[in-house]
């Protein structure tokens, strides 16, 4: 069974000491779905959405909160991030939208949970902004598909 670095010796939740670790580029990539009822796609595939441009919102929200991660997640290291890109895509034929983010850096430590808060809060700032018209939304799907840098090296999911 594999080590939880996160846990020292005795069991406490400690954050990892990275400063032997090797500076690298580093990259990563989520992707999560958010469903709604086909009524409230049209709303904001159009812009029709009392609170504004939905998607323009949430990709925003999305950036900022991978440049946050380390003040939600409390173990996560503070990064300086070079590229965080959150990608945003009406799906008619599944009925929502899918959510993909893309962050990078160069460091001692990967982005990927940067990459999963970003599509977290992506999905959230969705929800928040059309949940007057729709509570029956689902944000799923948030995954890591893309991993690569350090000493694991590369990692795509299936």
């Amino acid at each position: 069974m594999p080590e939880f670095t996160h846990f020292d010796a005795s069991g406490a939740a400690h954050m990892v000491d990275v400063s032997e670790k090797q500076i690298t580029s580093r990259v990563a990539i989520a992707k999560g779905f958010i469903t709604m009822q086909p009524e409230t796609l049209a709303l904001v595939a159009q812009g029709r959405a009392k609170k504004g441009d939905v998607l323009s919102v949430a990709r925003l929200a999305g950036i900022m909160g991978a440049k946050k991660t380390h003040d939600l997640i409390p173990l996560c290291h503070p990064l300086m991030l070079s590229k965080v890109a959150v990608e945003l895509a009406v799906n008619e034929a599944r009925g929502g939208i899918d959510i993909a983010a893309t962050v990078k850096n160069t460091g001692q430590t990967g982005v990927e949970m940067e990459a999963l808060t970003a599509v977290s809060v992506a999905g959230l700032t969705i929800y928040d902004m059309v949940k007057a018209v729709d509570k029956t939304m689902v944000i799923s799907d948030v995954r890591l598909v893309l991993k690569d840098g350090g000493k694991s090296g590369l990692f795509e999911a299936e």
